[in-house]
């Protein structure tokens, strides 16, 4: 028998079918070892040795594969077919050396789908591991780290409340911030347009639009005025008009290419809103389960037995004149060998979505890739687009209509591509002849303005990364989430916005570390990786001359003050931090005192809001993104009953109120925060006394007549009752609550350290030894619930995505680890016989052994695809 070794137990349960009892098939869970996160790990003076261990969780998947490993002769090493799947299968031989010393053999197995077929074949064709392959693996890691682990302690000392950097998050996050600045710089440009609702003699109704005026062809800017646009208006009603040329032309349009993994983030982006991260989730259980080919590539080809099968399934469904003459190829456009497998595509053309029992979000994905695959090997769309100029008899005015029809829907049948921009499609025009009059039913001129540059969403960003050059197909989704995860970036309604925080890495790198962000210079190190996983390039040579300059540009920091860099970030952000004013005065002036100027400044807890010069004299503070005309600037609500000013302040934390001014006797005046979601701009004295009187007295309690109060904390609404808390769902319940609702809500928290029963967020089914499995939201994280077994999720793993299979093997595990094979949902006890007399003595107890010193556990090093300092 041969052992056969692959990443997750749901691949391992589809391999496993296929290859029957005379195989062992095991999982390594991912990443078997990584480097331990201290100073050292990859040696710059001795050629950049990595010191590797194996992660704490990871130690009892590599002693189960050494235990299979000891009855038989042979390991398979079948992880995925990239570069990290290379690299997992290496580290798996290197961590199990001791184990395949003796006369085993170990081979490297690769297939692009997980269907009998493939993996058969793949089992007869093995191979040895790919050294260029792990060296590129071994380069991107050891860069990774000489990045992150140097880089991110600079931030940490010069940037308070700074997190991390990386070599290709840096830059993913420059370009989220200077679009921002895009868009802050942005000057919106006004313009008019002109357009006419026309009627030909048979009574059909069309629309044109004004391209010719005075005789001169319009250009966009050509009419910058309302006054303009009404003289165009009365130059077109003032004459008659006549249809000038009416011209059909027939043209085209063609499928395209199959997903890659870029193009499958973007259209699941644009047509589900799903993330990168959501989406190759999904696309990696589609995989695991045999539904799709690998879904990390740069390639958009197909295998020829893939084309022909979706030649026939057309064929089959739409019928022969759908299937074009000879089959479409489409080149390759990777740079790379080593990401360039075949395309994301069904591996059966003939399963179509509702024909697979899948869960929602990977029905959704499977459903996209079998259209754009069927699409691809279509017919093109045939159509005819028409264009029609109407004008005066003098050539003054000109207008346009244009119209298309689909004369043959071609591809358009299955799929259409979605689109990032906003469009308009021309419609259908009706039977317009050249010669004829054109009867005018209305002019209308149509005031437009210019639109900034657009925020990224995750597709389009990950377009702009890949016409760059910079990550590959296995980082997208990891440097995505990264960003977000330090809060370096928030996602808003699909678009990315950047936080205060990513604009202070973004200007602090880009001012002491420049190379290191540009965009050249990571596409071109990149190119340098693509080269080494080729073997046209040594990777130490690589990392040496990167370590060169860096560790230069680190030791050039070493002197730098904060104040020192607060100052330049200051400059570098003042168009930002400091935008021009209504009336014109300079925006730097404190706006409080008008006598100190406004500076970037860090607090003890880091973090870094706005200052006036002048303190302690004058203490006006304001985040260093909030606009002064949004609650910058204070301002007099009105007085309470008893005659003391309330106002509306700004500072380091956000809008607030206060009552009073600070004084020697009242150095601190009560003040209460504005709850999320209140404007400043809709703050009135009313309410601002509502929230100065908080905590909200509601009466005692019915059972004991303690009293039950509501107000708004730091964790946000709640009712209290004594030393209990509940918290409630909307801000303005706590000005509205009575007791009926307040005790109903205390009652639902825990009672004296028990909890309320909890609603399981996924109900899965019935375990086969019996109880229900289920996934619940825990403290700690998500986890499936089996009786008394608790599983935590994988971090990989989304709670929605969790099917019977999964929750199957994580719940087994985790009871075998208990010395049990399976443990069994809770069932009634039987009872203990009663103790029989005995004149023994009890035996004596043996003296607990001192435990030996456990190591420092290595953190779990997840298939993530690269590492977070990525």
């Amino acid at each position: 028998m041969a052992v056969v070794v692959v990443e997750s137990p749901a691949k391992a349960k589809t391999i496993n079918k296929y290859l029957g009892s005379d195989y062992t098939v095991l999982a390594s869970y991912g990443h078997v070892r990584d480097l331990p996160p201290k100073d050292g790990s990859v040696d710059t003076d001795h050629e950049f040795a990595m010191l590797w261990e194996v992660a704490a969780d990871s130690r009892k998947h590599v002693k189960a594969i050494a235990d299979a490993l000891k009855t038989d002769d042979t390991l398979i090493l079948a992880t995925d077919p990239d570069r990290e799947g290379e690299a997992i299968s290496w580290h798996l031989q290197e961590a199990l050396a001791s184990s395949i010393k003796k006369g085993k053999t170990v081979r490297r197995v690769t297939f692009n789908a997980i269907t009998k077929a493939a993996v058969l074949e793949a089992m007869a064709n093995p191979r040895d591991i790919d050294a260029p392959l792990v060296e590129a693996y071994l380069a991107r890691r050891a860069l990774d780290y000489l990045v992150g682990f140097n880089l991110s302690p600079v931030l940490w000392r010069k940037l308070p409340g700074a997190k991390s950097a990386g070599r290709v998050q840096s830059v993913c996050l420059r370009l989220i911030v200077e679009r921002e600045m895009e868009i802050e710089a942005f000057r919106a440009r006004e313009y008019w347009s002109v357009k006419a609702q026309l009627v030909t003699p048979r009574g059909a109704e069309f629309e044109a639009r004004l391209t010719v005026l005075g005789g001169k062809k319009l250009d966009r800017y050509d009419i910058p005025t309302a006054e303009a646009a009404e003289l165009a208006v009365q130059a077109v009603t003032s004459r008659d008009l006549t249809v000038q040329s009416v011209e059909a032309k027939p043209a085209s349009r063609n499928p395209s290419a199959p997903f890659m993994t870029s193009t499958l983030q973007q259209e699941a982006s644009r047509k589900f809103g799903m993330g990168a991260k959501a989406c190759m989730s999904a696309a990696q259980r589609l995989y695991e389960a045999g539904h799709i080919t690998y879904m990390r590539t740069d390639g958009i080809d197909m295998a020829p037995e893939a084309v022909m099968a979706a030649r026939d399934e057309i064929k089959r469904r739409f019928g022969a004149n759908y299937v074009p003459d000879s089959p479409r190829m489409y080149k390759n456009k990777a740079k790379n060998a080593q990401e360039a497998h075949e395309c994301i595509r069904p591996t059966d053309m003939a399963a179509s979505p509702d024909s697979l029992r899948l869960e929602a979000d990977q029905k959704k994905l499977y459903d996209l890739i079998w259209k754009r695959t069927l699409a691809s090997q279509m017919a093109a769309a045939r159509l005819e687009r028409t264009t029609v100029d109407v004008g005066s008899a003098d050539g003054q005015v000109v207008l346009r209509a244009t119209g298309q029809v689909v004369m043959f829907d071609g591809f358009l049948a299955i799929y259409e591509e979605g689109r990032d921009d906003e469009g308009e499609d021309d419609g259908r025009l009706p039977q317009i002849m050249q010669g004829e009059p054109a009867k005018k039913q209305g002019v209308t001129p149509e005031q437009h303005f210019t639109q900034p540059p657009p925020r990224y969403t995750e597709a389009t960003l990950v377009k702009r990364m890949e016409e760059l050059g910079i990550g590959r197909p296995s980082t997208y989704a990891s440097v995505l989430t990264t960003i977000q995860d330090r809060e370096y970036v928030r996602k808003d309604k699909n678009r990315l916005f950047p936080e205060d925080k990513g604009r202070l890495v973004t200007a602090f790198l880009t001012n002491y570390f420049k190379r290191y962000v540009e965009y050249d210079f990571t596409a071109d190190l990149e190119a340098e990786l693509d080269d080494v996983s080729a073997g046209d390039r040594n990777y130490k040579e690589v990392l040496a001359r990167f370590w060169r300059d860096f560790s230069a540009a680190i030791a050039e920091t070493a002197d730098l003050r904060i104040g020192e860099v607060l100052t330049t970030i200051d400059d570098f952000l003042a168009p930002h931090l400091y935008p021009p004013r209504a009336d014109g005065s300079d925006p730097r002036v404190c706006p409080t005192c008008h006598q100190g100027r406004l500076h970037l400044k860090t607090s003890r807890g880091g973090g870094a809001f706005i200052g006036c010069g002048n303190y302690p004299e004058c203490r006006y503070t304001r985040p260093i993104s909030g606009a002064e005309e949004e609650g910058g600037s204070e301002r007099i609500l009105g007085e309470d009953p008893e005659g003391v000013p309330v106002w509306l302040k700004t500072g380091r934390f956000g809008p607030y109120v206060q009552k009073g001014e600070a004084t020697e006797e009242v150095p601190k005046p009560p003040r209460a925060s504005l709850p999320k979601g209140w404007s400043p701009a809709d703050m009135d004295l009313e309410k601002a006394l509502r929230l100065l009187n908080l905590p909200r007295p509601i009466g005692p309690h019915p059972e004991d007549g303690v009293l039950v109060e509501a107000g708004i904390g730091r964790f946000g609404p709640y009712v209290k009752h004594g030393t209990k808390y509940a918290n409630l769902p909307e801000v303005d319940e706590v000005f509205e609550i009575g007791m009926n609702r307040a005790v109903e809500v205390l009652a639902s928290k825990v009672v004296r350290g028990q909890r309320a029963a909890a609603e399981p967020l996924k109900v899965l089914g019935d375990h086969p030894d019996g109880g229900e499995m289920s996934v619940m939201a825990g403290r700690y994280g998500p986890y499936v619930k089996w009786g008394k077994v608790f599983a935590t999720l994988p971090k990989e793993m989304e709670p929605e995505t969790v099917t019977f299979e999964d929750a199957l093997v994580l719940v087994n595990e985790k009871a075998a680890k208990g010395g049990k094979k399976k443990a069994t949902p809770k069932k009634a006890a039987a009872k203990k016989p009663a103790a029989k007399a005995t004149d023994k003595p009890a035996a004596k107890k043996t003296a607990a052994k001192k435990p030996a010193a456990k190591k420092a556990p290595v953190k779990k090093a997840t298939k993530a695809k690269e590492d977070a300092a990525e």
